[in-house]
This record gives C-alpha cells, structure tokens and sequence, in this order.
C-alpha cells in the first residue's frame, strides 16, 4: 500500500494492430483476442473480469507468456503476492532472451515484499548478472539485494519490543496513520481516511487519554481544520497549540498552520513559499522549542525521490527549506520525520538503507557534526511489510506507529521500546497555569526556558490568553531557568535541575504575575553563589540579563536588590555576606548602563527568613536575593 501520494488512475484503452499481435508468443487469435480485452478492463481497475479473460486466454494456450506476466501483475495490483509470484515465475520458463530481464527483476521485488530474503538475493544476482544497460533498475535491485542480505544476516537478531494495536475506539477508520502526541502525552492526533479510493476524504482526528490511562473515541479537531479537502500528516507544538499539517486538493499538497487560543482553532494560513513549493510538501514534524520545522518534499534539488527537508524558526519567519543532505537523503525515498521532544532523536521511514524491505523504521542522533547516519531499529517492529510514521513519547519508553496490513487498510498501534532502543536524553513536561496575582484570573503572558549551563534561550511560548495555560519541554541534562513575563507585571524565574535526574513525571509549576506597584518584589531564583562567598557564578548571567530587560523595560522604577542568608553563623557575618552578595547584583547592573540613583542595595543577614532554618531545604529557600519596587 503506497500512502505516501496519491497518484491518478489514468484510464488507458489499448488497441492492437496486426503487426503488434505478432509480437505476442501466441498465435492462437482468440487468445490474443482476451488478452486485449483482459488489458482493458485491467487498467480500469476492474480486476476479476481482467483475471478470468488472462485464465481463459492461458487456457487456450498454455505457452502464453505474455498472459501470464499480465495475470501477475493484476494479482499484485491487488495485492494478491503469492499468486503474483507463481505467474511471474511461470512467465520467467517461457521467456527468453532480454525478457527474461524483466521477470527476474519483478521476482527479486515480489519475493522481497513476502520476506523470502534468499529467493529475493537469487533473483537479484541473475538480474544484475544479465541486465547493463537500465541504471534505474540496476540501482534499485542493488539495493532489494543489500536490503535481502542485511535481513539475512539479522533474521535472529531480535529487540525486545512489546507491540500491541490501540484499541478499536482508535482503530475505527478504514485507514490511519500519522500519529503525533501532545509533550504530556495526553492526546492522541493522526490522519484518518474513510475509505481506500484517491478521492475519499481524510481529516485530522483527536483522541484524548482519559483518566484511567485509555484512549477515548476520536473526533475532529476542528471545523476550521477538517474541510471537502484533504487534511492529514501533521505535527503539534508540545503544548498542543500550534498545528502545522498537510492540505491536499486539485493543485497538489501544501503545508498550513492554525493555533490555538482556549478551545478554538484560528482558521489555517498557507506557511508561504519559504517552505511550499510547487511541488509535493507534507509530514511535518516541529521540534520541541518550535523552532525547528523538518518535513518531505518531492522538490527539484533533492538527493532521491522524496526527500526530508528543514527550516529554522526566526524573527521575521521561517527561512527558506534546506535539503537535509546526503548523511539522511539516499537516491530513493526517506519519509515521516520525527524529531523527539529531546531534539537530538530524528525517527524517520525510509527504503534506501538496508533494511528488511520496503519501508523501514530508523533513528538518527545530533552530533556537534549535525544528524549521523540513521540506524534500522530492527525486528520485530521493521519486517518485509511496509512501516510508515514513527513516533516516542516524552520519556522515550512508548512508541507510536502506523502499519499497512493490506493493500486497504492500516492500523495504529502501541510499543513499549526494548531497554536499549530508550533515548538517554529523555524529555519532562513543565506546565501550569498563569495569573494575576491581585485578581486571580488567567491571563496570557510569555513563557521562556534558558539552558544556564549554556546561556540561552532554548524554548519560548505564550501561555494561553483565555485559560492562562502554557506547556513545554524540559530537556534532562542541565539547569534550567523558566522565565515568566507580561508588560505591566514583575517577572517571574523558576530553576530545575535536571543534570542527574530521572523523575519523569510532570512537573507542574502555576505562577502568579505580580502588577508593578510599590513593595512589589519577587525572589531571583537563578543567582547562585558558593558557599560563604560573594562573587557571582557563571550561571547567573541569565538571571542578571532578565533584570536588566525588566530595567530598562520600566525606566522609572526604582528597586531594592536585598541580600538573606539562613541562620547558619553569627548575625554580624551573614549581615555582612548577605549585604555582598546584594552590592554583587548591583554592580552588574550598574556595569550595564542601568543607573546608580535607581538602585537601592540593603543586607538583611537572617533577619528576615521565609521558612524556618529547621532543614537544608529551608536554609535554601533564605538564602535568597529579592528584587523589590521601591517607587514607580
């Protein structure tokens, strides 16, 4: 089943003239005669009447090898590839000369397509044997016999993966594929098509966990979305706000966007010509920051028939597609990306590396260099069927993929990732809700996520402006600052470190967003000091740089940075240390053109605790540094 582009039925009536029928390995006339009539009824898809005029024409000549060929090809038109293969084969004893050509090459294929691995490589050998002047073809049976001999090789080499259907609530649809999940793997989105011909529509579906861990039925995403033409292969921002999929009419596919701002989606905008060509252009995938758009295009440039391609996120938009390059295209096709939550895990499908034949299931990881060489993860979640549109969950243990049983019908189905195939670099949800402190209602504001190991911003998004919720990745393996802002409020910073944590589970954050107004302060969560010292750690910058935008952001505020310490030592010294580290704060933002006379220093020594000083992680808490508004 090919669900990677429709492609037209054009309806060919074929006539014969004399001198065409002597071609023919018969002369018997009335055989001629049904074979003609078989090809008619072949091309406009009406296979049975095609079978039993071929079975009658091979029964009023046994030798018919032409009737033969066309009966296998009818049979693998409807996927029928058994008998396709036994008619290709009787074809292969009756012909001779450079036809034989052409059979070894459609057995290598077919005996591929059943996973008769040895039979495929025969084949293979013969044709590459005879055939040396059809480069196509000679390249596409290199590959069948690299992909023959590498499932050889790896026939017992096994991965312990768990596969299991979604159940049939999911499943209800004659086909779908393309499943994508929201950060906090609470919904479920993927193509749905009702029905198996070009024309039959397909939607965008959502199902949403429920509270006992299933799946509830799905449902439209949206009236905006689901229109009389083609909606499928998408992908969703992690906080699921932010839509980019495939629209599909008379003119081709396009990819579009919609967001979402409480429970409605906008009506969709074409992404423009950075990413849409005049070709085909569909199966998006959007990094975690959403930065980072990687999606397949047919598009002049390209190493292979459908390659993946990308664009970086900017101020003033998308930047015009780039090929992903030859380290992930190859000569053929490479299909359905997707780029884990951690942003360094790209999955995607492909049949040009080797493989266990037709579609395969493959990861590339980020290196300094770029994207490395994609490896197959192997049986038995690849085998010799074709395998479309990969996905993982957050943590990496839970996947998620869609598989052609036949040639109509495809299903989703569950995996629980074998020990060694889970990323390392697994993701965590930070989500929450923000609001106005004063009246406690929910209010949209931006939302910012800093790696402080390498000083910058790696995620920004826009808590919603009706339900004040917001929703994003948090990578494993640093510190991170989140940064909570809206014109008119103090800003907020919460610090996760993550450098050796496992916990997995979300964390939720909800934050309340202060109005300017005198006495008004916040605790600067990222600052950091060693042990009874002043001097400010590398890891503050970001903290300092914050306050330096909210400064001069409000140019006629005048602020208190107060220094706390816990109850550790004598009062005079944490007088003194606390008063310190303050002058430190200070004077960084003095150095950065923020004006002395606006600055207040004061130290509070232990005076002024916001837990009791009864364990370490209370000590912590009043070992802090406050930023208060003095006047305004």
């Amino acid at each position: 089943m090919n669900i990677i582009k429709s492609v037209s039925l054009i309806t060919l009536v074929v006539f014969y003239s004399a001198a065409e029928a002597q071609t023919l390995s018969t002369k018997n006339k009335k055989a001629i005669d049904l074979y003609i009539q078989a090809d008619n009824y072949r091309v406009r898809g009406q296979y049975d009447q095609a079978i039993s005029m071929l079975q009658e024409a091979i029964d009023k000549d046994k030798k018919f090898e032409e009737a033969y060929n066309r009966l296998a090809i009818v049979y693998r038109s409807m996927d029928k590839l058994p008998l396709a293969t036994e008619n290709f084969e009787q074809g292969l004893q009756l012909a001779d000369g450079v036809k034989r050509n052409s059979y070894l090459y459609e057995l290598a294929d077919i005996y591929l397509r059943q996973g008769d691995y040895v039979k495929s490589d025969n084949y293979s050998k013969l044709f590459l044997e005879k055939e040396k002047m059809d480069k196509p073809k000679i390249d596409k049976v290199k590959l069948w016999s690299s992909q023959a001999n590498y499932a050889i090789t790896n026939a017992n080499v096994f991965s312990d993966f768990v596969i299991e259907p979604l159940p049939d609530v999911v499943n209800k649809y004659q086909r779908q594929y393309f499943p994508v999940v929201t950060g906090d793997d609470a919904q479920l989105i993927f193509t749905a098509r009702f029905g198996t011909a070009r024309n039959d529509n397909e939607d965008i579906v959502i199902s949403t966990k429920r509270s006992d861990g299933t799946w509830g039925e799905p449902i439209s995403i949206s009236n905006n979305i689901n229109t009389i033409q083609r909606e499928g292969a998408c992908t969703i921002s992690a906080d699921g706000r932010h839509l980019i999929f495939t629209v599909c009419g008379a003119m081709g596919c396009d990819l579009y966007e919609s967001r979402r701002t409480g429970k409605d989606w906008s009506v969709p905008k074409n992404l423009g010509a950075a990413i849409n060509s005049p070709d085909w252009d569909s199966q998006p995938t959007l990094s975690a920051d959403g930065r980072e758009l990687y999606f397949v295009s047919d598009r002049k440039g390209g190493v292979g028939g459908y390659d993946l391609w990308y664009s970086n996120l900017e101020e003033s938009g998308w930047t015009k597609a780039k090929n992903l390059g030859k380290t992930i295209n190859t000569p053929f096709d490479e299909i359905s990306p997707y780029i884990h939550v951690n942003n360094q895990d790209l999955y995607m499908v492909s049949n040009g590396y080797p493989g266990f034949g037709g579609y395969d299931i493959y990861r590339s990881q980020r290196t300094k260099e770029g994207w490395g060489t994609p490896t197959n993860l192997g049986k038995p979640l690849n085998d010799h069927l074709d395998q479309y549109s990969f996905i993982v969950s957050g943590d990496g243990a839970i996947g998620y993929y869609s598989r052609a049983e036949n040639k109509s019908t495809s299903r989703l189905f569950k995996i629980t990732l074998p020990e060694n195939l889970v990323t390392r670099a697994k993701g965590n949800v930070v989500k929450g809700i923000v609001r106005n402190a004063k009246t406690n209602f929910p209010m949209g504001a931006w939302v910012e996520l800093f790696d402080l190991k390498e000083k910058k911003m790696i995620s920004k998004i826009r808590a919603d402006s009706m339900d004040g919720d917001y929703l994003m990745i948090l990578p494993g393996g640093s510190e991170y600052a989140l940064y909570v802002r809206k014109p008119g409020f103090l800003f907020q910073s919460l610090h996760f470190n993550y450098e050796e944590s496992s916990n997995i589970k979300p964390v939720v954050k909800n934050i309340n967003l202060i109005p300017i107004q005198k006495d008004a302060s916040v605790v600067l969560n990222n600052l950091f000091f060693d042990v009874n010292k002043y001097e400010l750690k590398p890891q503050s910058i970001t903290e300092l740089e914050e306050v330096v935008i909210f400064l001069n952001q409000n140019k006629t505020l005048k602020v208190e940075i107060g220094g706390h310490t816990d109850n550790s030592g004598t009062e005079p010294y944490n007088q003194q240390l606390s008063e310190r580290r303050a002058h430190s704060v200070a004077a960084y933002l003095t150095d950065h053109q923020i004006e002395k006379q606006r600055i207040l220093v004061k130290g509070y020594g232990s005076q002024k605790p916001i837990a009791p000083n009864d364990t370490e992680e209370n000590k912590q808490l009043n070992r802090r540094i406050e930023f208060k508004i003095i006047s305004n």
